[in-house]
């Protein structure tokens, strides 16, 4: 099942997961396992990466690395097959990938003896990147007839919980949510707050937007741990923000 019509959908090279995560999520469709549960084990496979980077295990960093991003793909999956959509999910998903973000970048930082505050200006980036490549999707998902639209263009107050799951702890998730995300949502609001108004975006340009995308991001680092270039994973991914501002005038001056 696509997050959007056939006449949207592009060409995403953040999202190389997708046939895994189908095949996972076809695989768990008549067991216990929940969403939820998939996303549980996105995040072990992420903290095993962690390890495997403090231990300089770096090939087996890079796979657990992309197993994550594999394996984060069938949590949504899941959730469209068995028709158990949940805004807790759709949460808990966002807040494990800002924490494995933080996590792995501070390992890395750890191991390669990097500054501390260079660290948190990539993630800083990183977040920023990534929170670009979500607004303008769920632009597009919106906009697109029958596209997915559990995920909300501004999340200002805390949705109206699904069938099957309680107001208490969608309330809880998008407090936590807004917490690590508000303030990047903020910033990519006000760069482009007439992005919404659009009619859609061309195929293209959200090619080109995956670059920013967490899946792609993640595989820049698998490729580049066992490579031996961890020394340049930080200054990278801050050189790697400067396509923000190419990005956000081309659709403010070409796409309406």
């Amino acid at each position: 099942m696509s997050k959007l019509t056939a006449q949207d959908q592009f060409i995403d090279l953040s999202d190389y997961g997708r046939p895994f995560g189908r095949w996972l999520a076809k695989s768990l469709k008549n067991t216990r396992f929940t969403p939820i549960d998939v996303t549980l084990l996105f995040g072990f496979s992420g903290l095993t990466a962690i390890y495997c980077i403090l231990e300089n295990h770096l090939y087996w960093a890079a796979f657990f690395i992309i197993l994550k991003s594999m394996i984060d793909a069938a949590d949504g999956e899941l959730a469209r097959i068995k028709n158990t959509p949940s805004y807790t999910g759709r949460y808990l998903d966002s807040v494990f990938d800002i924490i494995l973000n933080f996590l792995i970048l501070s390992t890395i930082c750890y191991v390669s003896r990097t500054s501390f505050w260079t660290t948190l200006i990539a993630f800083t980036g990183i977040q920023l990147q990534g929170t670009l490549y979500n607004y303008y999707y769920v632009i597009l998902r919106h906009k697109s007839k029958g596209g997915d639209v559990t995920s909300k263009i501004f999340e200002h107050k805390a949705p109206i919980a699904l069938q099957g799951e309680k107001q208490s702890s969608v309330n809880f998730m998008f407090k936590i949510y807004t917490l690590v995300y508000g303030r990047f949502d903020t910033i990519i609001h006000a760069l482009d707050p007439n992005a919404y108004k659009v009619k859609t975006f061309p195929n293209w340009f959200m090619t080109i937007l995956s670059l920013y995308g967490l899946g792609f991001q993640l595989l820049l680092i698998a490729i580049m741990l066992p490579m031996g270039w961890m020394e340049w994973i930080i200054p990278f991914f801050i050189g790697y923000s400067i396509l923000i501002g190419v990005l956000i005038p081309i659709r403010r001056m070409y796409i309406a």
